[in-house]
């Protein structure tokens, strides 16, 4: 492509995508200030994240989007987190906002300015002074929530998958890059106890080199799927219709792509996806529809299979492993399994297990591992994260990892190309699938900063000094 016309239809693809999300004027000037933008994947990066410190913030101010599951889950946690102000609540629903405005009342805490309607959002991000916009809405929102904080001087936090197209994923990468600002996917699986103590592991190389991973969603949700009073306008159930792959891997891959560091000194390379047919999701729709005529609209449908399994090779040769399944009546697991050179372990279904041959690990033995390798994060804050809750205490344990970084202006420990490379297998596992299972190139969203890009730290790197207010 001649150089005049890759500058013009670089500068068409941000004008337009500017226009798509509602950037102010001024955002979209400061898109179109620099004529070295890039055509996705092209070039090397316009700034490298992976490690980026930015300035330390002594009080962080939040703005929350989406009151609806998660949201209220994350203003209870943020609540007890010195050096946090809850400035903004927001939601579409403008009592989803009071509500969560009297938890904040009955913690004594200052009020949030609350904001509602379809565009509140916006202008959440446009009037209030904040300096993180944390995101806990339906999946189709986040990338362009995220890119409009990012635009307008804020830092970015998003519930997972952080984007739904490849395109997105190239938008969240280049206006991180461009603005300094991180974008986080809030993965809080990564912060689950075993996860992190393997994680541990592996980094004292305890396991060998590691030479395959697996992870999952498996989890029932029809029911909920089904349910009217559940996720609101159906959205979740609506995201399973026309598309045949992996709808939700980063909780089972978010985990094990650190182990194996991804981004890091290794990447994705490609993977091939392969579904079953629906065998309930169908007839669960038709099952309702006979005692309830709203669910009409939901028979006959193109629903995704019970199972997906997407397999992935990396670069250095070695293998993931990542299904997703939430129809089948089957115990909840994310099947973290770690497979190296000289040891193996193994969660979901629980217990958790860990071998060095061909036996496992008797209970003694494991309890020497977590008196040995449990992370630094979990020996200061694990205790309390348990207390204060959320998935046992990992949600707890993510929030507090990223308010700490950002107030001692540290790097953060996922950043914009895991939210990237971990979101985009939901498109690339149904483009796979659409193809009889090919193979499909996964993008470098590092544009090659992973071969010399370094595993994140998993000391407290010289913060640790956030305080968690009174738990009562």
């Amino acid at each position: 492509m001649k150089p005049n016309r890759r500058k013009f239809l670089q500068t068409l693809a941000i004008g337009s995508g500017a226009m798509a999300i509602g950037l102010p004027g001024f955002a979209k000037e400061t898109a179109l200030e620099n004529e070295d933008l890039y055509v996705p994947g092209e070039g090397a990066p316009r700034f490298n994240m992976c490690g980026y410190a930015a300035p330390k913030i002594d009080k962080v101010r939040i703005g929350i989007i989406g009151l609806g599951m998660r949201g209220p889950g994350a203003v209870s946690r943020m609540s007890f987190i010195e050096g946090v102000e809850i400035k903004a609540l927001c939601d579409k629903l403008p009592e989803r906002a009071a509500a969560a405005q009297k938890h904040l009342v009955q913690k004594g805490l200052p009020k949030a300015t609350e904001y509602s309607g379809e565009n509140g959002w916006k202008d959440m991000i446009l009037k209030e002074e904040l300096d993180l916009v944390y995101i806990c809405t339906p999946w189709h929102l986040h990338t362009p929530m995220a890119v409009f904080a990012m635009e307008n001087g804020k830092h970015a936090a998003t519930e997972v998958p952080a984007a739904l197209t490849i395109e997105e994923c190239w938008k969240l990468v280049e206006t991180s890059e461009k603005t300094r600002k991180h974008c986080m996917m809030l993965e809080n699986c990564c912060y689950d106890f075993f996860e992190m103590l393997t994680l541990n592991m592996v980094r004292q190389g305890m396991f060998g080199e590691l030479v395959h991973a697996e992870g999952a969603y498996i989890h029932d949700l029809l029911g909920l799927n089904f349910n009217k009073k559940g996720y609101e306008n159906m959205w979740r159930l609506k995201e399973n219709i026309d598309f045949n792959g992996n709808l939700y891997p980063t909780h089972g891959l978010g985990p094990i792509a650190q182990c194996m560091n991804i981004n890091r000194g290794d990447k994705m390379d490609y993977l091939v996806s392969m579904s079953s047919n629906d065998f309930m999701m169908g007839n669960e729709a038709k099952e309702k529809a006979k005692a309830d005529p709203f669910y009409n609209e939901f028979v006959g449908r193109n629903y995704r299979g019970n199972m997906n399994t997407t397999t992935i090779r990396t670069s250095k040769g070695k293998t993931l492993m990542l299904q997703h399944d939430v129809t089948s009546p089957r115990p909840y697991s994310r099947i973290h399994l770690l497979s190296g050179t000289k040891g193996f372990a193994s969660k979901w279904p629980e217990p958790e297990r860990i071998a060095f041959g061909e036996e496992w690990l008797k209970p003694e033995e494991m309890k020497k591992l977590y008196d040995t390798y449990t992370p630094e994060l979990i020996r200061h804050v694990g205790e309390i994260a348990k207390k204060v809750g959320g998935h046992g205490g990992m949600d707890f344990m993510m929030d507090w990892r990223l308010i700490d970084c950002l107030r001692n202006g540290l790097p953060l420990d996922q950043d914009v190309y895991d939210a990237a490379a971990w979101s985009c297998v939901v498109p690339l596992s149904k483009k796979s699938v659409s193809k009889r299972s090919s193979s499909v190139d996964i993008p470098d969203f590092t544009r090659g900063g992973w071969t010399g890009n370094k595993p994140h730290n998993l000391t407290l790197q010289g913060g640790g000094n956030t305080k968690v207010r009174n738990m009562k």
